[in-house]
């Protein structure tokens, strides 16, 4: 009985071992990018700034990662995933703006009407 016990215990142990932070790992063009969005002002997160990087693992993969970014900042907070773009993915084919190994994205996240 004492084994069965202890062979449960590592079996559950061992099971939570490949879950990691619980976050699930997208990638976009095969390639695995870190990416952040953030409000430009604290006081109107409608505005902001979305990177992803290395954009020199891929610039289309960076440019659909930072998409992927701004979108989830949109729904966080005003539910809607309709962004007008400063600066969006289609840039990448006229100009990106890139800082360091970032690609650079702006815009702005269109409230819902109330």
């Amino acid at each position: 009985m004492k084994h069965a016990v202890i062979l449960g215990l590592v079996a559950l142990t061992v099971a939570g071992c490949g879950r990691g932070s619980g976050r699930e790992e997208i990638l976009f063009d095969g390639q695995r990018f870190r990416g952040s969005a953030k409000a430009v002002e604290r006081s109107d997160r409608s505005n902001f700034v979305a990177t992803a990087r290395p954009v020199t693992a891929s610039l289309q993969g960076a440019a659909l990662a930072a998409e992927y970014e701004a979108i989830q900042h949109c729904l966080r907070y005003y539910g809607t995933s309709e962004i007008d773009w400063t600066r969006g993915p289609d840039s990448i084919e006229t100009g990106p703006v890139i800082d360091g190994d970032s690609l650079v994205l702006t815009g702005v996240c269109r409230d819902i009407p109330g």
